[in-house]
């Protein structure tokens, strides 16, 4: 396959990674500067950042359908719809490279695998085992094809093997996240689906340094794989995670739904995540002060989803009220904590978006109107790269000498970006030292409120 353009080039990833507008007090726009100092803003970064953004989305939306699916539930085609829009994102992207013929032929490819998953849907539902066992080996065959191409197309950088194993690691967390929702095991279930989607984050790392390393001149020579782009990819993930984890919590506690607790527990995981990093760091205390600043923004979407099984509009405009608060203070601690690289006015701007999305998701849900919700849903997870950049970026200008430090020459050629299914040592170093300057940042605001 003759690759003749980045995919840096695709007109998508420009809508979705602009950078947070007035953010930034300081003029960063040197060329040497940008030459020397570390950066999360590269155009290989920007390429990881796309494809990260467009593969996670993907497994986190092909979990709800094959739920829906199994469920038989209103918001089933809709859902499908939303996994649809996904691949429409990606074979324009593909068209938009390598022409009509290959965006056609990729746009085949991935709705046969797609296709796969849904067979194995059906057939749970008609408990046919035969059938069952055929979709898996249709996705085996599947994997194998797509990791030889896939190794061909990087010009060996991936290696087909690996890669296949990778994708194999991608099938069993979706298959595993469906099996363990309808054997009513919950938890695991949304386990499943944290790691599906952390997964696909790890494979946008390696596919991203692949092609910047085959196209040097196309990246202007910079790297998808830096502490700096870890960094932001850190955030990426934690926060578009947030967001979808936090629309399904609250349309599950809508409903009433059994597994309500799980998927509260998946959100607070998520939470948890960064508390755990936080406390390894500054101590328990800090930790758990770290996350009742996060957890009283989640409790205020929870209390306007309570007021709203509740039917009760001052309780509402109550917990808004609340949010809105939330959003103005917090934008302040940022700010100062930033030393102005984060302007307040602007990322409340972001803030007040992030609440009118989830928002809209959950009142067009319990509203019916489902193929507007899942659009809401969609806007609500891209949203999140632009704060992941605008506060990479901040903490990047803060601290430089935290980012300097070299990456290995060689990446492994598994398309995973480390191990299949952990971190490595590189990957914990850079998660850690994100929250540490999160933490650095939660520790100045505790400061500036002894102080006033």
């Amino acid at each position: 396959m003759n690759l003749k353009k980045s995919l840096l080039a695709v007109p998508l990833s420009l809508s979705l990674l602009v950078p947070v507008q007035g953010a930034f007090a300081q003029d960063h726009s040197s060329h040497s500067a940008m030459m020397t100092a570390p950066s999360v803003e590269t155009p290989a970064v920007e390429l990881r950042t796309t494809l990260g953004h467009l593969l996670s989305e993907h497994a986190y939306l092909a979990v709800e359908v094959m739920r829906n699916g199994a469920l038989g539930t209103k918001d089933f085609e809709a859902s499908v719809g939303a996994l649809n829009a996904n691949t429409e994102d990606l074979s324009k992207a593909i068209t938009s490279v390598y022409g009509d013929e290959a965006g056609q032929q990729f746009k085949q490819m991935w709705e046969e695998h797609i296709g796969f998953f849904v067979d194995y849907v059906t057939a749970t539902g008609e408990n046919d085992e035969e059938k069952k066992e055929e979709a898996l080996k249709n996705l085996d065959t599947y994997r194998e094809k797509f990791s030889q191409f896939l190794e061909t197309a990087t010009g060996e950088r991936l290696e087909a093997g690996s890669l296949a194993d990778g994708l194999q690691m991608h099938v069993n967390q979706l298959v595993g996240a469906f099996d363990f929702y309808l054997a009513k095991d919950y938890e695991k279930a949304y386990e499943y689906e944290r790691e599906a989607i952390n997964h696909m984050h790890m494979v946008a790392k390696g596919l991203s340094n692949a092609i910047a390393d085959q196209y040097p001149d196309k990246f202007e020579e910079t790297k998808a794989v830096t502490p700096a782009a870890d960094l932001r990819a850190t955030l990426n993930h934690l926060l578009t995670e947030h967001a979808g984890l936090a629309v399904v919590a609250m349309q599950q506690g809508a409903d009433g739904a059994n597994d309500f607790e799980a998927a509260a527990n998946a959100l607070n995981a998520n939470t948890e995540d960064l508390t755990a990093a936080i406390s390894s760091v500054y101590g328990a205390e800090a930790g758990e002060q770290f996350k009742k600043m996060w957890s009283d923004h989640i409790g205020f979407f929870v209390e306007y989803v309570k007021a709203t099984g509740a039917g009760d509009e001052k309780a509402k405009a109550q917990a808004l009220e609340k949010l809105d608060g939330y959003r103005g203070e917090f934008s302040k601690f940022l700010e100062t904590a930033t030393e102005g690289r984060l302007q307040s006015d602007a990322l409340a701007d972001g803030l007040q978006m992030h609440v009118d999305q989830l928002i809209a998701a959950f009142d067009s849900y319990v509203a019916g109107d489902y193929e507007k919700a899942y659009e809401d849903v969609r806007d609500a997870y891209a949203h999140m790269l632009n704060p992941a950049k605008g506060l990479s970026a901040a903490f990047v200008d803060q601290f430089p000498e935290k980012f300097k430090s070299m990456m290995p020459e060689e990446m492994p050629k598994t398309g995973m970006g480390g191990t299949a299914n952990s971190m490595n040592a590189a990957d914990f170093a850079a998660y850690g030292l994100v929250l540490a300057i999160i933490v650095s940042l939660g520790l100045v605001i505790r400061k500036r409120f002894a102080q006033n």
